[in-house]
């Protein structure tokens, strides 16, 4: 079984790229994010047509996120339960698998702008309820996987430049320590479980030759719960979509469990 996620800065103006990413790569499920449109404008017939169910929480103009699945999405939640939220950011549901029920959490991350801003603080207050929720949940679904833009470079080596970009936005040390709190409810990060290249990153700025010069971040991560954990062969940024014509600043990051 192959998961996926990618934030793809607009579904509507790249939709055809991800039509044609799935065709190339028929991953059993896709979790996107900024979507950046409405559920009534969502291609719901296109994405039928490929193959594929959805499950979506859209917005106008910013936010969103989708699921889209081989199989039919149940038990959908969007948003964290109990924590007040007017922005798109979560939708959960659960996937019928050969191996039992999985549940798939697609998140994107608040952004968070700069410490000591009102964005960053609102950062952490939705961290926090974050980590509450999924508490809950991993407690209900064993079998889970939480992916997404997480806004947040775990380690230096998730940065092209970690000194100086030290202590900024998704550097920061109460940023990582939420990481880190995720990974303590028992998850892990898919990427890290194998060897890879150095200088791997996900997101890179549209400004100056950002990604010719390979000046990313690896921001966009798949945490398996431990139920999962021995099922995963493989894990991989797959770059090429960061060279299309008007990409997406993110590229997809593909998880492999089973063989």
């Amino acid at each position: 079984m192959r998961l996926a996620t990618w934030n793809i800065n607009s579904l509507s103006v790249r939709l055809p790229q991800v039509l044609d990413w799935l065709a190339a790569n028929p991953v059993d499920a896709l979790g996107l994010q900024e979507l950046k449109l409405v559920d009534e404008k969502f291609p719901y017939d296109a994405l039928k047509e490929a193959g594929y169910h959805a499950a979506v929480f859209g917005q106008k103009t910013y936010n969103g996120v989708a699921i889209l699945s081989r199989t039919p999405v149940t038990d959908v939640v969007r948003n964290i339960p109990q924590h007040t939220d007017d922005q798109s950011r979560v939708i959960a549901g659960t996937l019928d698998t050969p191996d039992g029920p999985l549940r798939l959490v697609n998140c994107y991350f608040v952004n968070g702008q700069a410490p000591g801003t009102e964005k960053f603080a609102y950062k952490m207050r939705w961290l926090e309820a974050l980590h509450r929720w999924l508490q809950e949940e991993l407690k209900v679904h064993p079998r889970l996987v939480l992916l997404g833009d997480f806004n947040v470079a775990p380690e230096d080596r998730d940065s092209f430049d970690p000194v100086g970009l030290k202590d900024t936005i998704h550097h920061t040390v109460e940023e990582r320590q939420h990481f880190q709190a995720l990974l303590q409810l028992g998850l892990t990060d898919a990427y890290r479980m194998f060897e890879q290249p150095e200088k791997s990153f996900s997101w890179w700025d549209y400004r100056m030759l950002g990604f010719q010069k390979n000046r990313g971040l690896r921001i966009d991560h798949i945490l398996v719960s431990e139920a999962l954990r021995g099922s995963v062969t493989a894990c991989q940024i797959d770059r090429l979509p960061r060279k299309n014509p008007q990409p997406s600043d993110h590229a997809p990051v593909v998880v492999t469990l089973g063989g």
